[in-house]
């Protein structure tokens, strides 16, 4: 479409306009190229490129994964239900507190409910390229109505029952779309830090094998 706009410049000197094009686009490439490299390997010049990940988006992963059914000994079962994620920005942490009703033997056939309550940190899993817990800390295991002597009986199968049900739930996984960058530029998932408003990951230098 021609909107009548001419330019002597163009119709005299075609050498002179493509050469000068090129000159431009070739400092554009090598501006964006420095500052790819910046990105890489100079987190000191510049901030590092980091994502935020919603305690909506860790809740609904965790949810996911339950509810969980353990049995210890055939003396009690205890099953795990409705994880609830909080934020702990003061700690750098994330805190979940789970539904348990306990069962069997050991409750005289009866049934108790409680909670589980446990804090947690994140590593990132390369293999399949997931955010899971780790550096468990329990809070608490406690039941309603359950005698002391028993209460701390049960206190005793805690930290077993938080790795068993968390370590090995994947909390949060990166897709194809989250990594096509930052592969590129051979970067990877390295500091967590636990914000008001969600997880923020920064991304650092892929370790070399």
């Amino acid at each position: 479409m021609n909107f009548g706009i001419h330019s002597p410049l163009a119709s005299s000197a075609p050498h002179s306009h493509h050469l000068s094009q090129r000159r431009v686009l070739l400092g554009a490439a090598v501006s964006w190229g420095l500052l790819l490299a910046g990105c890489a390997s100079s987190p000191g010049a510049m901030a590092q490129p980091s994502y935020t990940v919603s305690a909506g988006q860790i809740q609904e992963a965790v949810g996911q994964k339950f509810p969980r059914n353990y049995s210890f000994g055939g003396l009690m079962s205890l099953a795990l239900s409705d994880p609830q994620i909080h934020l702990r920005p003061e700690r750098n942490r994330l805190n979940t507190v789970i539904a348990v009703v306990a069962s069997g033997p050991l409750m005289q056939a009866r049934s108790y409910q409680g909670a589980l309550d446990v804090d947690f940190s994140l590593r990132y899993e390369a293999s399949d390229r997931s955010l899971r817990a780790t550096d468990l800390q329990l809070n608490g295991l406690r039941m309603q109505g359950l005698g002391a002597q028993a209460e701390q009986m049960l206190q005793q199968y805690g930290s077993t029952l938080a790795q068993r049900s968390l370590q090995e739930v994947v909390l949060h996984q990166l897709t194809d779309k989250d990594l096509a960058l930052v592969n590129g530029l051979g970067l990877e998932p390295g500091k967590f830090t636990v914000t008001p408003k969600g997880l923020v990951v920064t991304l650092q230098n892929k370790a070399v094998p």
